[in-house]
């Protein structure tokens, strides 16, 4: 009977490796310049951050709006993919696009996001097709909110 639960256990890190893509920075960055009529917030994180894991139930209740659409980076390292992140996403049922961003240029794509940021996280990158702005910092559920809704017409 071991070889059924191997194949399920298998099968099942199959199917989660598939919903968290590792994306390079030149494929995550057409996620963070779309130009459609939604509101976009990304949010970078990672698991060992426990100001980010904190507010990410606050990321998860704009995922359920509409005309919002959420995007969490992950910049956890790409080693502890299988062994922290997807357990993490799994265990909180994580609801909203999940990517792990996985290039070690972190000098390059940290610029390139916002010339203003250090590295630190939590940040978020919100925009729409108008408005763009970047937020080295955490939020409050109501901040969050408050902020996601100055962005809509």
């Amino acid at each position: 009977m071991l070889f059924p639960k191997f194949f399920i256990f298998i099968s099942f890190s199959l199917l989660s490796a598939q919903t968290v893509p590792s994306l390079s920075y030149a494929e995550l960055k057409p996620l963070l310049n779309q130009s459609d009529d939604k509101v976009h917030v990304v949010n970078f994180w990672a698991t060992w951050c426990a100001p980010c894991i904190k507010e990410l139930p606050y990321f998860e209740a704009l995922n359920k709006r509409k005309n919002i659409e959420v995007l969490l980076v992950s910049l956890d390292f790409p080693k502890h993919k299988q062994s922290r992140l997807l357990p993490f996403i799994s265990k909180n049922k994580l609801q909203s696009k999940v990517v792990l961003l996985d290039d070690a240029d972190e000098n390059y794509w940290i610029n390139d996001i916002n010339a203003n940021w250090s590295g630190a996280i939590p940040a978020t990158l919100i925009y729409n097709s108008q408005k763009r702005d970047f937020y080295e910092r955490s939020f409050t559920k109501n901040e969050l909110l408050n902020l996601v809704e100055s962005f809509n017409p």
